[in-house]
């Protein structure tokens, strides 16, 4: 009589879904990346001006952090070339891109030189671009910059803030998503 082994399920999943993929994270980076992506996210752009020079960047590593004060963050790779850019501006804004604006986050995560002639924009705080079309906007002063492996976490106060019509672009598991409510399902605030 052969036995069947028992595969266990992950920790929290209960058994309700097969395991795709497990593994130690130094061990597997691009897999612990794939883990990462389940987790869906709006897409921003963030931008700013360091002397004479405009940057600007897609990013999906955005958080509230604070509400008094009125803290946010995200990060940038420390081999980006815009991180000297990014630490030494005084502000930087943060758009929140709008379903439409699929091309738009391609343009600034290509890094095309030409970006901000293709988009129509206005300056904020401290010159950093305003993308017109974004479903939101925060003006941010730069208040710390953290080291965090191979990532910097900038983190800003937000200064000025705008919300507009519209629904977010998202992105999950590698690709742009749609998100929409569930029916019958009241909205909930996390914290």
């Amino acid at each position: 009589m052969m036995l069947k082994q028992q595969v266990q399920p992950a920790v929290g999943n209960g058994g309700r879904w097969p395991v795709v993929e497990r593994g130690q994270p130094l061990h597997d980076s691009r897999a612990f990346r794939r883990c990462l992506g389940r987790y869906p996210t709006g897409v921003t752009v963030v931008t700013a001006r360091h002397g004479d020079n405009l940057v600007g960047m897609t990013v999906n590593s955005f958080a509230s952090v604070s509400l008094d004060p009125p803290l946010i963050l995200w990060s940038i790779r420390r081999e980006s070339k815009q991180v000297e850019a990014y630490k030494n501006a005084e502000h930087f804004a943060v758009n929140m891109l709008a379903q439409d604006q699929m091309q738009v986050s391609q343009w600034f995560g290509r890094g095309l030189p030409e970006k901000f002639e293709l988009v129509s924009w206005e300056a904020g705080l401290g010159g950093a671009p305003l993308i017109h079309g974004a479903v939101a906007q925060l003006e941010c002063a730069r208040v710390s910059v953290q080291e965090a492996g191979d990532h910097l976490i900038l983190i800003g106060e937000v200064k000025q803030y705008a919300h507009f019509d519209g629904k977010p672009l998202t992105f999950s598991n590698g690709e742009y998503v749609m998100t929409q409510g569930l029916p019958g399902e009241q909205t909930a605030s996390p914290n």
